[in-house]
């Protein structure tokens, strides 16, 4: 294997912060690498450093000569005065081989990601389409090496399952950071983890990774026990001891506090405990949706909903972007009034919202502040009482956390702290608007364990496949047009229902396709001897185009690059119209017999 890149004895703090010390490893082609961190302890910095955006406080990045990195940062910048297209264009590389029309290039590959608006203007697209658009921008300037910052957020389901097929049969070399658990484990093949200021690297996929990470930690903290019985034996000796000055005594109370600072180390990092941070009462009457209209313009979000919704259920909300999820559970709320119908929320009902849009925190104000505003005796079971620190804490803030000031938190700490402001005020039904975007993996297991253990209703809107199949019991999937259906299984049984709904889809379209009528000696004929040929050649000119028809859908839905896809598309439409005309008169024909 070639190596595309070196790191030696790299560096980075910010402030008396220190993210990574003197770590060293290397990127070899075809390495599909996964890093994995808890938030704020250098993913994205370290992803920054290697694609040239920061610099580090020492050692060296040393790159192949000639390679070409492309990066997708989590928030991509476009200029706003150009169009889409023009925007994309400049990030072809120049050309010497093929005859590819550039412009034929941007759209095949925005496609290829749902966006099939070349014309839409960078200020009127929204957040998801932002995103596929970088990764399009990305994929066109064809990288030897790809730098993925959190790539699956702000996408809908579709579209990532899309990106993670391309990115398992591209043969490109990969290095991301990524909270998509799914994701991780059926793209990369080798693992990175940074765990106090150090790199473990993990030659295999993500799954490989949580096994053999459970046995570093055991290890650990058998040296941890070891450690602290060793501290207790030393403690004893040090009470004893006074501060003498030789030479032996003094090496001896040296290596006592090197021993104190090793038996000090935690790696149990579960410090929310789903057992203790419960849900209030919550009644038999939930909610009832009766009849519920809602339309923007001539875009339909609910048409005539009608929904008992029972105790202790757990739902996931799925969807293309742009159907009115967020929408739905604003509603739901009473913070966007419906069209007609009603909504019956029950009486006990406390609603605990955590919203794409997070905490709406003055940039001065200290992260412990922000929970004290809210409550300064947070009661758990009716019985328990903490105190705000001793609540954040169990949030993986620790006390030098709690005294940042919100503008320097990273996107996971935001999100992290918007958690426990909502779920310091106890409330029974949790409506969760993407919660595991900017989460770190540790985070999520936690607030999946608890999820699991919530004595409550819960909503999820999430493209998270993992997180929807550990937690909910049915989805509500939104089609569009005010359509909702009711799937009784997790996302996983939900794609596997609509793959074999396709199958037998095809499977009867293969069974009812036009056959050839009968020879003439077999029946009575009613057609001229002209209008019978013309129908069997319409028979064979209707199988041919429905053949020609399936490869085409085929190959827009590999997730391959497809040569000339205008013009694939142009013939697609004229296919489609043919059909229509050819099916017309074979039937006027039949009818004839």
């Amino acid at each position: 294997m070639k190596p595309y890149l070196q790191v030696d004895g790299l560096t980075k703090s910010y402030g008396d912060r220190l993210l990574f010390d003197s770590v060293t490893f290397g990127i070899n082609e075809g390495d599909k690498i996964g890093i994995v961190a808890k938030n704020g302890t250098g993913k994205s910095t370290l992803l920054r450093l290697l694609a040239d955006k920061e610099s580090a406080d020492s050692g060296s990045i040393t790159y192949r000569s000639g390679l070409r990195v492309g990066f997708l940062d989590q928030s991509p910048v476009f200029d706003p005065s150009l169009s889409l297209m023009d925007n994309l264009l400049p990030a072809i590389p120049p050309e010497g081989h093929d005859g590819w029309n550039n412009e034929d290039k941007v759209r095949q590959t925005l496609s290829q990601l749902g966006i099939n608006d070349h014309t839409l203007s960078i200020e009127k697209m929204s957040g998801g389409q932002i995103k596929r658009a970088a990764i399009a921008r990305l994929l066109l300037g064809e990288p030897d090496l790809v730098i993925l910052d959190e790539p699956t957020n702000h996408l809908d389901i579709t579209t990532v399952e899309w990106l993670e097929g391309y990115l398992t049969r591209s043969r490109v070399t990969l290095l991301m950071v990524t909270h998509d658990r799914y994701f991780l484990d059926r793209v990369c093949n080798k693992i990175i983890e940074i765990d106090r200021c150090g790199i473990f690297t993990y030659d295999g996929n993500f799954n490989y990774y949580l096994r053999k990470r459970a046995e570093r930690i055991e290890a650990l903290e058998g040296e941890l026990a070891k450690a602290k019985n060793a501290l207790r034996k030393e403690q004893e000796w040090m009470r004893r001891q006074p501060q003498a000055r030789a030479g032996k005594a003094r090496f001896r109370i040296n290596a006592f506090y090197e021993l104190k600072d090793r038996a000090s180390v935690r790696y149990d990092e579960k410090t929310i405990d789903p057992h203790e941070v419960r849900s209030s009462y919550i009644g038999s009457k939930i909610f009832e949706a009766k009849g519920v209209c809602k339309k923007f313009g001539n875009k339909v979000i609910l048409d005539d909903f009608t929904y008992t919704f029972a105790r202790y259920e757990k739902v996931g909300i799925v969807g293309e972007n742009g159907v009115g999820k967020s929408t739905f559970i604003k509603m739901l709320q009473g913070l966007v009034a419906q069209d007609s119908g009603e909504w019956n929320i029950g009486e006990t009902v406390r609603f605990g919202y955590y919203s794409q849009e997070g905490l709406n925190l003055p940039a001065g104000k200290r992260v412990i502040d922000a929970i004290t505003d809210i409550t300064e005796d947070v009661v758990v079971n009716g019985s328990s009482h903490y105190t705000p620190m001793q609540f954040l804490t169990r949030f993986l803030f620790s006390p030098a956390d709690q005294q940042k000031y919100i503008s320097t938190l990273s996107g996971g700490e935001m999100r992290r702290l918007h958690l426990a402001a909502v779920l310091i005020t106890q409330p029974n039904f949790l409506i969760l608007d993407e919660p595991t975007n900017d989460l770190d993996i540790v985070t999520l297991g936690i607030l999946e364990e608890y999820l699991r253990e919530f004595k409550g209703c819960v909503i999820i809107i999430s493209h998270d496949r993992f997180f929807l199949d550990s937690i909910v019991d049915h989805l509500f999937v939104m089609e569009g047009d005010g359509v909702i259906r009711d799937f009784p299984g997790n996302y996983s049984e939900y794609r596997e229902f609509i793959k074999s709904r396709k199958a037998e889809e095809s499977a009867t379209r293969t069974q009812e396709k036009p056959k050839a009528p009968l020879p003439a000696r077999e029946r009575k004929p009613k057609l001229t001897f002209k209008e019978r040929k013309e129908m069997e050649a319409l028979s064979a000119e209707i199988d041919s185009l429905n053949a020609e028809k399936e490869a085409l859908e085929t190959l827009f839905n590999s997730g391959e690059q497809i040569d000339d896809i205008a013009s694939k598309a142009k013939r697609y439409d004229e296919i489609k119209a043919m059909l229509d005309d050819k099916e017309m008169r074979w039937l006027e024909l039949a009818d004839k017999e």
